[in-house]
């Protein structure tokens, strides 16, 4: 797991602070992305997700922001997330700069048969602990993600990634009338695909429809990954070169931190 040094915001800025205080809170909001060598994909819309999660809970939301942007190094690799944590009746923003894990290219799928563990599957934070508890049971099974199915049955997002697949040369992805956290690396994917003229389509499919199909699962930390397994599911396909070169080219959108 990567190291972790928290921070809490204070009108004077960020101050450093024990996570045993943090202990008894709720997350409201928010959001992480994966920093090289001060280098980042979208950062501007990692910001525009968290600020509307965040409501208008507090005034100086702007500052603890910047703030954050501030401390992160501009070298090595790192995994920085920013929260707006609920204690009693107060709601303090607070700044975890992490140590990014090691990155994989490949993962195993496995669906979650329980009740969807998700109470805001449209908002990143409040859900992130339930998440994790899929996530380890799929671990356990032997799969490296766990994905989340609509109570029909059909594929809506995995626990820590969102999920696209292939149908010849078309790029498919979940309905939009299934909820699911706007992912900001998957929106930069639809982009690449629309100024490359690669034609999109968005469905409700169950995970036996995608037997045969390149699977992708994507996240601001890994990018675009190939599912090479899915357990007691559909046995996924690989075309030769697109990873690679659709890695390339969501990496190339990568700008320095401002």
């Amino acid at each position: 797991m990567s190291e972790s040094t928290v921070y809490r915001w204070h009108t004077s800025g960020l101050h450093h602070h024990d996570e045993g205080g943090l202990i008894d809170s709720t997350i409201i909001a928010a959001d992480s992305w994966l920093v090289t060598e001060g280098s980042v994909l979208a950062i501007e819309l990692h910001r525009q997700r968290f600020f509307l999660a965040a409501n208008g809970l507090i005034d100086d939301l702007d500052r603890f922001w910047h703030a954050s942007i501030a401390a992160i190094p501009r070298t090595g690799d790192w995994f920085p997330r920013v929260e707006l944590q609920r204690q009693t009746d107060a709601v303090l923003p607070v700044f975890r700069l992490r140590s990014a894990p090691e990155l994989t290219r490949s993962v195993t799928l496995a669906s979650h048969h329980g009740p969807d563990p998700r109470t805001t599957p449209r908002t990143k934070g409040p859900d992130m602990a339930a998440l994790l508890r899929i996530r380890t049971d799929a671990q356990a099974n032997g799969a490296g993600e766990a994905v989340i199915l609509s109570p029909e049955g059909f594929v809506v997002e995995g626990a820590y990634s969102s999920l696209f697949w292939w149908r010849g040369d078309v790029l498919c992805a979940p309905s939009p009338e299934l909820d699911r956290v706007d992912s900001v690396t998957a929106r930069s994917v639809f982009a690449l695909a629309a100024a490359r003229g690669v034609q999109t389509h968005s469905e409700s499919i169950v995970p036996a429809e995608l037997d045969g199909c390149e699977i992708w699962a994507i996240s601001a930390l890994h990018g675009i990954r190939i599912v090479t397994g899915w357990i007691d599911g559909p046995a996924p396909a690989e075309l030769p070169g697109r990873l690679s070169a659709w890695r390339l080219r969501l990496d190339r959108l990568r700008q320095p931190l401002p």
